[in-house]
């Protein structure tokens, strides 16, 4: 899929802490354009500004990792696919920021992407007041293999986590993605991860089709979920294939349950 077209070039920008802006701030509900540097190399990434956030008040923030496919440097691409139209055809009422950064080609959620896309986390948390205790964490395909690898990595900053057709090992075709926190000689992946997440709320989503990434893949993270004592709910689509995130992304129930999690406090059990 093609990008609507490289970001205008030749605005004005500052760095702070790493980050910089592009353009002025638009008014709440749309997008604003930032970048950050690691290592030397700037990431482009999109920030959606939700318009109740112009009456005060904290609102939540969600952190989303794109697929393999919306990989790139134009800083648009991850906007187009997931979470991003979702967004877009509810702008007028999405109560959350939403950052959206993008990994470079050939890269995955690990590493200097991983990195920038928590720096691009925390600037937008202190430019848009964002609540500490309500930052969710979600992504598709590799984003959903970068969802259990980022929340691996920072223990306890995540609220709760929705991974959507992710996984743990990695698919046949696509060896580059994994989740690289879990050990090579680890006897049982899944309940290594269930063991450090569980007291995270998590809400997967796969489809029963998937013909990329397994659907054993999360069925089998949600069981060791479960035998972890984990808060956990797992929906799988019944005939869907690899886009199970058009349906995941359209629960009515997603968004309230998501909204409700806050750190140091668990939800209710699904049954």
């Amino acid at each position: 899929m093609k990008a609507a077209g490289l970001l205008l070039a030749g605005l004005a920008s500052f760095a702070c802490h790493g980050v910089a802006r592009e353009g002025p701030t638009p008014a709440p509900g749309g997008f604003v354009v930032r970048t950050t540097t690691v290592d030397g190399a700037t990431y482009r990434y999109q920030v959606f500004v939700p318009r109740h956030a112009e009456r005060g008040g904290r609102p939540p923030v969600i952190l989303y990792l794109h697929g393999a496919g919306e990989r790139g440097a134009d800083g648009d691409l991850q906007t187009m696919v997931g979470l991003g139209p979702v967004v877009k055809g509810r702008a007028e009422s999405f109560p959350a920021v939403v950052v959206l950064p993008q990994a470079p080609r050939d890269s995955v959620w690990s590493g200097a992407p991983a990195r920038a896309a928590m720096q691009a986390l925390d600037a937008a948390l202190r430019e848009f007041r964002g609540d500490s205790a309500r930052v969710y964490l979600t992504g598709l395909s590799m984003g959903g293999y970068g969802t259990w690898q980022l929340a691996l990595e920072h223990p306890g900053r995540f609220a709760a986590l929705v991974p959507i057709c992710g996984g743990i090992r990695s698919p046949s075709a696509l060896a580059s993605i994994r989740v690289a926190g879990v050990p090579a000689d680890a006897a049982d992946p899944y309940a290594y991860v269930a063991a450090r997440l569980a007291d995270t709320p998590v809400w997967l989503f796969h489809g029963e089709a998937d013909g990329a990434v397994p659907v054993s893949e999360s069925r089998s993270m949600a069981q060791a979920l479960r035998q972890a004592s984990g808060d956990v709910r797992y929906t799988e689509y019944a005939g869907v294939g690899h886009n199970s995130w058009e349906s995941a992304y359209n629960e009515p129930e997603l968004w309230r349950w998501l909204f409700a999690q806050r750190l140091g406090r668990r939800s209710s059990r699904a049954p």
